[in-house]
């Protein structure tokens, strides 16, 4: 995977250098390039390289996504009276197993506005989250389930 990346990397400034316009867009337009360039070079089923770099642009943008959501939320709520706060704290039952993973979780939740991690199991099995708006449980911890941790699992695994 490393390889993969560093011939991705040597590519798209070769591209800049070729094109004789070393700026950021150029640089991510030539990323974008020698990604598929060296996906048909080497194979997409033989190096992992090509699922995770897709999977975690996708993650970016599914995150800056519920930020932005989030901080809608948290905004208008502090500006219009009366507050809909329901706050709460829910035990969200975790699928990541490392400390790697249950820290970028927890990390990544505490970056939202509106929610907190606060502490994690001793069997590191549940995850203890504040939550400002608690309209339902259950679905609080699906949306976690689902959206962050399947995400970051799959890039992570």
């Amino acid at each position: 995977m490393r390889t993969a990346l560093i011939y991705h990397l040597l590519l798209s400034l070769v591209w800049m250098a070729l094109t004789g316009a070393f700026s950021f867009d150029n640089f991510i337009f030539g990323g974008v390039v020698c990604f598929f360039l060296l996906r048909l070079v080497m194979g997409s089923t033989s190096h992992r390289y090509f699922t995770i770099v897709p999977r975690t642009i996708s993650f970016v943008f599914f995150f800056l996504y519920e930020l932005l959501k989030a901080n809608i939320q948290v905004a208008a709520d502090v500006v219009t009276p009366p507050f809909y706060m329901k706050p709460g704290i829910v035990g969200v039952p975790l699928a990541a197993e490392t400390d790697t993973e249950i820290s970028l979780l927890a990390n990544l939740i505490s970056l939202t506005p509106g929610t907190l991690s606060l502490d994690v199991s001793d069997d590191r099995t549940t995850l203890y989250v504040h939550v400002m708006y608690l309209k339902d449980e259950q679905a609080f911890i699906e949306s976690v389930k689902n959206g962050f941790e399947r995400r970051l699992l799959s890039i992570m695994r």
